[in-house]
């Protein structure tokens, strides 16, 4: 699936991009078949090219499956099962191998799921991105049902002062994160990287600023939606990853690498992803109480993605260890190097999960 953000704002909705099928000129996603001598979010970026032209970091989780009935060229109809895997879109080419074939469009969520005949698919497209109807306790969207002590401290809370807006920081800072992901991934992707590296380092420094004012206004303001420790732990965490994230830069522009394991390159995109679930997850903190079940779907998710990221990373290090450990030490070492910095952004973000979760079980 390959997707993009509209706009340049850190809460601009996202677009996926649908291309027409050759045979009926209906309205699908990229994709293809298992392949044997790829895995299956590499085949599914294969398939992305040849049949939408577009290149970018794929996440090698898949954020879901869906089954539907295929016609073949023999007049069969069999069930077929489709993975469904993220692509960051970096690159739209002018000229790819099935452009005199089909059409390529870009989408809103609600526009593809409408356009798609598959209900799974439906179901997959709508839920990839924040509902537009979900409350994120910004205008009119607090819960029904409250109990009355929380309602209390709404009210309270509503009168915070505008500067005290610790979901504002978060929800900047998160910004910054996913812009810090991106140009990570464009960096390993081999082009540009002092380029990419500075914009990273960018990043953070603007990162910083807000997590110096969100601990400087945690320890002066009487009322806090949430726990004092809870807010620092949050903001600290995030970041954490976006710090993580320049030293990977960092040691890759030292060492002047250039070329990047296709492991490495998996590990970053599945940063991309954790950046877009965490992205969707910090503004329904606002109200924690009615998005609680989102919340703890988007941290499960996350959760889940540094479990595939350790074994892309052992897998990726076991394999550069057999082809070049006894041969190349000294790039052998300076390659472990990036994987264990791409593995530790990944845990921060694990470490970011566990204090949102905390936060629903101690708030909904």
């Amino acid at each position: 699936m390959p997707y993009r953000k509209s706009g340049p704002a850190p809460d601009a909705p996202f677009e996926v991009m649908l291309v027409t099928s050759r045979g009926t000129g209906r309205w699908v996603l990229p994709k293809g078949n298992v392949s044997r001598n790829l895995s299956d979010h590499a085949a599914a970026e294969r398939e992305a090219l040849e049949e939408a032209g577009v290149l970018g970091a794929i996440c090698p989780v898949p954020i879901g499956n869906y089954r539907y009935r295929k016609l073949l060229t023999s007049g069969a109809s069999l069930q077929t099962d489709v993975a469904v895997f993220p692509l960051a879109v970096t690159h739209a080419l002018e000229d790819w191998k099935e452009a005199g074939q089909r059409t390529r469009q870009w989408f809103n969520l609600t526009q593809a799921a409408n356009l798609v005949d598959e209900d799974g698919l439906k179901d997959i497209l709508q839920g990839f991105g924040p509902d537009p109807d979900s409350s994120q306790g910004t205008a009119g969207g607090t819960p029904a049902i409250l109990k009355e002590g929380f309602k209390m401290f709404q009210w309270f809370q509503g009168l915070l002062p505008r500067q005290h807006d610790f979901f504002e920081k978060f929800e900047a800072h998160a910004g910054l994160l996913a812009s810090g992901s991106d140009a990570l991934a464009r960096l390993l992707q081999g082009t540009k990287t002092a380029e990419h590296a500075r914009e990273i380092a960018e990043r953070e420094e603007e990162a910083d600023q807000i997590t110096r004012d969100v601990l400087q206004t945690v320890r002066r303001t009487f009322l806090t939606p949430f726990d004092r420790g809870a807010i620092t732990s949050l903001i600290t965490a995030m970041d954490d990853a976006l710090d993580q994230m320049k030293k990977t830069a960092g040691a890759i522009v030292l060492y002047d690498i250039q070329i990047f394991e296709p492991e490495m390159r998996d590990m970053a995109a599945i940063i991309v992803d954790a950046t877009r679930l965490l992205v969707e997850a910090l503004p329904l903190l606002r109200s924690i109480n009615a998005n609680a079940a989102r919340l703890h779907e988007l941290t499960e998710r996350l959760v889940r993605m540094e479990d595939q990221a350790d074994e892309i990373h052992d897998r990726g290090l076991k394999r550069l260890y057999q082809e070049i450990g006894a041969s190349e030490p000294v790039r052998f070492l300076i390659e472990r190097e990036i994987y264990s910095h791409l593995e530790k952004v990944v845990d921060r973000f694990e470490d970011v999960a566990n204090e949102i979760d905390g936060l629903v079980i101690d708030h909904a």
